[in-house]
């Protein structure tokens, strides 16, 4: 970007910026009315306005203004934390330390005699009047930057001149004030927009002894985004807190809220929780888009056999499905798949769930309450008097739970539920160790799924690769076996041969770049683990076998078996992932 010497007057900039976002297909004309009623009804900046409404992240609004100002946009690592260089120009200027406050401006002098300046807004009258009056003969840079990055300056001279205007306290009153004020309100609101723009999940504030940061967890992985001031905390926390619901002045016990929202064009649900610590509350924002689409199982990440053999299992008129995995492995989003795939109108589906993350048309979806006692178990037993004909259980979490959904699937319905387990072959295990009797697992259990999310390659960046012989060796075998089978079974060819041939492959590897904020990975993929019961795994789940034992027999079963390991290797065989993420995210999961 061009860092040409400006002087006053600025460039005749055209068109306005309302337009410039909307032709940028960042915003839409109703964003933009709605910030112009603001801007007139209280006035302020129409950029700020926007970014206050959380109709577009600051980054992208920088962007903008940059085009159109023809102004520089200056990184954080390019201002100086160096109170003594901004304290010299004040001096020189000799105007209080409080006027710079008050119009939020700092500036700085290079050795090459240049003053490089920043301001909330480097367009005022004020400002420059000011500016060119004092210095009339020296060049001048004037930058657009982030209000974080700004704020950060801000307060070296805040504290220089013994004035945070944020404040470090206690007081609730203050607090409250504060998290009203726009500065914090356009931060949070900020915060929120840069974490949609970035596919974030889940929004992190995590406090320290001297700092706090925020976090984004984008495609299971959390990176850093901002490290910010301790004195600042307060303010933010309870800003988020205000909005979600919550007790500001609690800061003792957990807290848990959720608020609706507009961001960045989208409709997001955000689940709130606020956890004590040590240095202050780490606070934790989930973010579910109120558009999202139910996901098809054909867009999962299912081999062709996979989908074929899970398509047939929830076919079935009765018996359980169990999908299984940690936490954020997508195991709700193949439930909806699922759901979304049977719902052809002619029967009753009902959910009950903690919490509904989506609303699907056509299914009665019922929301659990465990602070009222409305468990899963209760809302099970009044479930089944509404005639339905496929359940979908949130979480099989007690001996009670998944008592009566046993005694559903026994009595014809087909349930769909999640179970918290490494792999499909814990699964028996884990609901006999709940107190189920083997008889009843056996017979009611039709299926288990193992899953995790790996993440795709970047198609922007991703480059060939060889992996160790080792690797390649092990793949080898999978995919012959598979080959093989799929021939026994006489069933059309898998996505990893071709005319009875297998595909050559595709390693790749990751190397990063901008479109992927140098992860070298964008978006994520499911790899699974199929169980099927057959009468020789239930002979096995009666006499309690161990996990290793129904492993054993799987291996040699002709329907044909492969770990979560082995499906992420074929779809790094065919360029999608990784090795080393496939690695990464099995490496505990395999048996």
């Amino acid at each position: 970007m061009s860092t040409e010497l400006l002087q006053k007057p600025f460039p005749n900039y055209q068109p306005c910026l309302g337009e410039l976002l909307i032709e940028a297909s960042l915003v839409n004309e109703q964003d933009v009315q709605r910030a112009l009623e603001f801007q007139n009804r209280f006035g302020g900046l129409f950029g700020a306005v926007l970014i206050r409404m959380g109709a577009v992240s600051e980054d992208n609004l920088l962007n903008i203004l940059s085009k159109q100002l023809e102004l520089p946009v200056i990184d954080s690592n390019n201002i100086p934390q160096d109170a003594n260089l901004l304290l010299d120009i004040i001096e020189r200027a000799d105007i209080g330390e409080d006027w710079w406050l008050d119009q939020e401006i700092v500036a700085w002098e290079t050795p090459d005699n240049v003053l490089h300046c920043l301001a909330r807004n480097p367009l005022s009258d004020t400002i420059h009047e000011v500016f060119y009056n004092i210095f009339p003969e020296q060049s001048i840079i004037w930058y657009l930057a982030r209000h974080q990055d700004l704020d950060k300056v801000l307060d070296l001279l805040a504290k220089a001149n013994s004035n945070d205007h944020f404040g470090d306290t206690n007081d609730v009153t203050l607090l409250r004030e504060l998290a009203e004020g726009a500065p914090v309100v356009e931060f949070v609101n900020n915060m929120l927009s840069g974490a949609v723009d970035q596919r974030a999940s889940d929004v992190h504030v995590e406090p320290e002894e001297n700092h706090f940061f925020v976090r984004y967890r984008v495609d299971g992985v959390l990176y850093e985004h901002l490290n910010l001031p301790k004195e600042r905390f307060n303010a933010i926390a309870s800003r988020i807190k205000l909005i979600s619901g919550l007790d500001i002045a609690e800061r003792r016990l957990p807290q848990d809220g959720r608020l609706n929202t507009r961001v960045s064009g989208q409709d997001l649900d955000i689940r709130v929780s606020c956890l004590p610590g040590v240095h202050g509350e780490s606070i934790v924002m989930r973010l579910l888009p109120k558009e999202s689409q139910t996901s098809r199982l054909e867009q999962l990440g299912f081999e062709p056999d996979h989908y074929r053999s899970f398509h047939q299992w929830i076919s079935e008129p009765h018996g359980i499905i169990l999908v299984t995995g940690p936490t954020g492995s997508g195991k709700s989003t193949t439930l909806y798949a699922a759901l979304d795939a049977v719902n052809n109108r002619t029967q009753k589906i009902i959910t009950v769930e903690d919490p509904v993350e989506y609303q699907l048309k056509g299914i009665t979806q019922v929301q659990a309450h465990s602070e009222i006692n409305y468990t899963f178990a209760q809302a099970l037993r009044s479930i089944l008097r509404q005639d339905p004909d496929i359940i979908m259980i949130g979480e099989i979490r007690d001996r009670e739970t998944s008592e009566i959904a046993i005694q559903a699937a026994l009595t014809g319905h087909k349930v769909l539920s999640t179970l918290h387990t490494n792999d499909a072959i814990s699964a028996f295990t884990r609901l006999i160790d709940m107190g189920v009797e083997p008889f009843l697992v056996a017979t009611s259990v039709q299926a288990v799924q193992a899953q995790r999310l790996i993440r795709r390659l970047c198609p922007t960046c991703t480059k060939p690769t060889m992996p160790l012989k080792e690797i390649q060796t092990q793949v080898k075998r999978i995919l012959q076996k598979e080959f093989t089978t799929q021939l026994t079974k006489t069933q059309e060819p898998t996505s990893f041969n071709t005319n009875d041939k297998i595909q050559e492959p595709k390693w790749h590897q990751p190397v990063g770049c901008p479109s992927c904020q140098g992860t070298g990975y964008q978006g994520r993929i499911g790899i699974y683990e199929l169980v099927y019961v057959t009468n020789e795994m239930r002979t096995l789940i009666l006499n309690r076998a161990s996990a290793t034992e129904i492993h054993d027999q799987l291996a040699t079963h002709p329907m044909g078996f492969r770990t979560l390991r082995e499906d992420g290797f074929i779809k790094a065989y065919q360029g999608i992932t990784s090795v080393e993420e496939v690695l990464r995210i099995t490496e505990e999961a395999s048996v």
